[in-house]
């Protein structure tokens, strides 16, 4: 299930608007977080939520977060008797989305590459077109040729259960 979410951090009132572009990851944060505290991603091991225009630089961080609170899990309750961790279950159950992302993207294997997509936004403001192959190409082109893969279409095609043509999958540019 793709999506961010529906409510806006924000901060104080008379703040300028540019400043909820700037926290545009925050929604993505938040929603990540209520959908693993659901205790749905437990109860339902296949589900699969994928986060979109929230980009990737707060995941690693979030993970990090999710193993400290683990360590007191006593103190709240929430997560106990459950086999998995909540940064297992996070690792298991989620997709993130990046839009021109150099820092999550230099996170990718602490998130979980097979976790990552790539996302243009198009034709939205906050995306990257029309310059998304040149940022694309900025961003991962020194990659190793594997992590560019799984990047730039397989994560994609597993997760959405969307076959990639074999022609295609050896030559991006045979179709």
């Amino acid at each position: 299930m793709p999506g961010s979410s529906s409510t806006a951090p924000t901060t104080s009132p008379d703040a300028p608007s540019d400043t909820i572009g700037v926290l545009f990851f925050g929604w993505a944060m938040f929603a990540a977080v209520d959908w693993l505290y659901s205790m749905l991603p437990v109860r339902h091991p296949e589900l699969r939520v994928c986060l979109s225009e929230g980009g990737l630089g707060w995941v690693a961080g979030l993970l990090d977060r999710l193993d400290h609170v683990a360590r007191y899990q006593q103190m709240y309750g929430t997560w106990e008797g459950i086999e998995l961790t909540p940064r297992e279950v996070a690792q298991r159950n989620f997709w993130f989305c990046g839009i021109d992302d150099p820092s999550g993207l230099d996170h990718r294997h602490r998130i979980g590459i097979e976790h990552v997509l790539l996302e243009s936004d198009y034709p939205h403001q906050d995306g990257t077109w029309p310059d998304t192959q040149q940022i694309l190409h900025e961003q991962i082109g020194h990659f190793p040729p594997d992590d560019v893969r799984k990047l730039t279409w397989e994560n994609a095609s597993r997760v959405f259960e969307f076959p990639v043509p074999d022609a295609v999958q050896r030559d991006p540019d045979a179709f």
